[in-house]
């Protein structure tokens, strides 16, 4: 007998799958440069975090397109919670995207899951450059399942923004890690996984994503090739009106 629920959620799924990514888009057209950014595991590509980056980085000249992966657009569609999709199927989101806004003087990245899946088809992709916004060096009070293995070998120029006392990575842990000097890593003043500094610190969450910005902005113009003009987006464009304030 047929299971039409789970048939119709497989057509779904494979519909969600095929059609073009949609990209939420800041900054001009006739930017020098664009960076792709993609969200983090439990949360969209609007949160305030994402919104603010992209805003910061449009003000600092540079456009920015930010995407959602197969279980977070599911989720935006229909109101139920998934997990993150697995690995195989989030790198191959990627590798649209890229093909997409076109791999020549492009820069990707994104916070925490986003970039860390960014970073295992950067070289792959050909892309110019990577950007984290906090890499999870490892799972949740797991930090001996370490995620270095690839960047090891990472050949694509790359910057890691990193809260101090990130739960996933902190300077304490990675200075042990032994990364390449393709790998910049820049670090945030007690700032947590989401950069958030404690009060005590007297710094406060605001400063820390407005150093965070400036950190990508410079890291993307010092980049050696830039793009040549941009390559028109083949998926949906939804601009944002967001502004950095």
């Amino acid at each position: 007998m047929c299971d039409f629920d789970a048939l119709f959620a497989a057509l779904a799924w494979s519909e969600v799958m095929t059609r073009p990514m949609e990209f939420l888009i800041d900054g001009t057209s006739d930017a020098k440069c664009t960076v792709a950014l993609a969200h983090g595991a439990g949360a969209g590509m609007d949160t305030p975090f994402m919104a603010r980056f992209a805003a910061g980085l449009a003000v600092k000249g540079l456009r920015v397109a930010r995407f959602e992966f197969p279980y977070m657009a599911q989720r935006r569609r229909t109101g139920k919670r998934r997990p993150p999709d697995r690995e195989p199927t989030l790198r191959e989101s990627w590798l649209r995207v890229i093909e997409q806004l076109g791999a020549k003087g492009l820069v990707i990245g994104g916070k925490s899951l986003g970039g860390r899946i960014a970073s295992l088809v950067a070289d792959e992709a050909g892309v110019a450059g990577l950007v984290c916004l906090g890499y999870p060096f490892h799972p949740p009070g797991q930090p001996d399942k370490l995620r270095v293995e690839h960047l090891i070998r990472l050949r694509t120029p790359t910057l890691i923004i990193q809260g101090e006392r990130d739960s996933l990575g902190s300077r304490d842990e990675v200075v042990c890690y032994n990364l390449p000097p393709a790998i910049q890593i820049k670090w945030l003043p007690d700032g947590d996984h989401s950069f958030k500094p404690r009060k005590s610190s007297g710094r406060t969450e605001a400063e820390n994503w407005n150093d965070g910005i400036d950190l990508a902005a410079e890291f993307v113009r010092n980049l050696a090739q830039l793009p040549q003009g941009l390559k028109k987006i083949g998926g949906r464009a939804i601009f944002s009106d967001a502004v950095l304030t």
